[in-house]
């Protein structure tokens, strides 16, 4: 078994590549962030009897894109699995980010997942398993957060669309929807500034990771972990997407003061 795992140096991403290892199963892992992806290799090599190799790309450079494939096709690689980890979000309203920073979104949560998927399929080996980080927020349409959770719909109705497509070549796609994953400083903030809305749309990393690859292995079509997490997306069902939207905004409005607030301090902090 060979897995392939984007963003691999991140939060999930790594805890992906941790729970793969002590399966025994040989990794790619390719990152924006050389250095990370380094240590993160070496670590794996060191605790575990499998090979690990790993190229840096930016996944959004077409140039450094067709770098990766060479580097894969050079080696005679062929996988069994694709994880589709390489992600960002953005906090804040649409027109007080700047525009680079909407379009990043949109280019490595969309563009990059899908050309990387569609190049994987040409590299497989006799079975492939692809899994979609996508999110709860792909369950609803998300002021404050649009162009993320827009994407992150993107990736959710391509995944079921995928399975269906795929099933007769013996391809399994999943969707992995969790809530908050506590992955960099700046989002554990975030989560916080929620209170305990955030706690408790907040999952483990550890447990998602163990369930996302047995119930993707199983065939299932979608993952959305935590009992709350489920009764909200169920619950939303129930009103039309223009009043989920209007109650998210009050509900993000009041959330995203909180983390500008405490974001702010922080700053004021290291300044001290």
């Amino acid at each position: 078994m060979t897995a392939l795992i984007t963003g691999a140096a991140g939060g999930l991403g790594r805890a992906m590549a941790w729970e793969c290892a002590r399966r025994g199963y040989d990794l790619f892992l390719t990152d924006i962030c050389e250095k990370k992806l380094e240590q993160l290799k070496s670590g794996l090599s060191r605790q575990f009897n499998i090979n690990v190799d790993s190229f840096r790309a930016d996944l959004t450079d077409s140039r450094e894109f067709e770098e990766l494939m060479n580097y894969i096709d050079g080696r005679g690689y062929r996988f069994n699995m694709l994880l589709n980890i390489a992600g960002i979000d953005r906090e804040g309203g649409f027109t007080l980010r700047q525009e680079s920073e909407i379009i990043d979104i949109v280019r490595i949560n969309v563009e990059a997942t899908t050309k990387m998927t569609y190049e994987i399929i040409k590299r497989r080996a006799d079975d492939l398993a692809i899994l979609f980080a996508s999110s709860l927020a792909s369950q609803f349409s998300i002021p404050l957060k649009a162009t993320y959770s827009a994407s992150k719909r993107y990736l959710y109705d391509l995944s079921i669309s995928l399975r269906e497509e795929l099933k007769s070549e013996g391809i399994k796609v999943m969707a992995l929807c969790p809530g908050g994953l506590a992955t960099t400083d700046e989002i554990v903030k975030a989560i916080k500034a929620q209170g305990l809305f955030g706690r408790l749309t907040t999952n483990k990393m550890d447990k998602i990771c163990r369930k996302s690859l047995d119930r993707m292995l199983k065939g299932k079509a979608e993952y959305f972990p935590g009992f709350f997490n489920n009764c909200l997306r169920i619950l939303a069902r129930l009103f039309s997407r223009q009043t989920v939207a209007r109650i998210l905004y009050k509900r993000f409005s009041h959330s995203q003061k909180k983390w500008l607030e405490i974001k702010e301090k922080a700053l004021e902090e290291v300044k001290l």
